[in-house]
């Protein structure tokens, strides 16, 4: 499994950013996926998961209601719709893999993408 995050960069306080992953070797269906992140100087913490079957949906507290997890079965991605954002959202976005969950450490994950946000 090889997974490939995108669409990370320098946004302002209270916009958005999409960030996608994109799985090769084998189908997001097969997999529960998501994402983690890591701000600067602290650990790495879990954002949001949804599970193989597509039927559950997870996210830790600090982004319920801004963040939005999704999939493409046709693009065999994972998406991560953020908005208003703010500027604890700053961190290097990893998305990752893993069954039946990612908690508490998935097998499979990304290279990580960037996302500042500017206040």
């Amino acid at each position: 499994v090889q997974l490939q995050a995108s669409g990370g960069g320098l946004v302002q306080a209270g916009g958005s950013l999409r960030l996608s992953c994109a799985m090769s070797g084998r189908a997001v269906t097969e997999y529960a996926t998501g994402w983690f992140r890591q701000a600067p100087g602290k650990e790495r913490e879990f954002v949001a998961e949804i599970s193989a079957s597509g039927l559950s949906i997870n996210y830790a507290e600090s982004v319920e209601g801004r963040f939005t997890i999704s999939r493409d079965s046709a693009k065999n991605t994972v998406n991560l719709q953020m908005n208003n954002l703010a500027s604890e959202d700053t961190a290097v976005y990893y998305c990752a893999a893993d069954f039946p969950r990612l908690i508490p450490v998935p097998r499979y994950w990304g290279q990580g993408t960037k996302v500042t946000v500017s206040s």
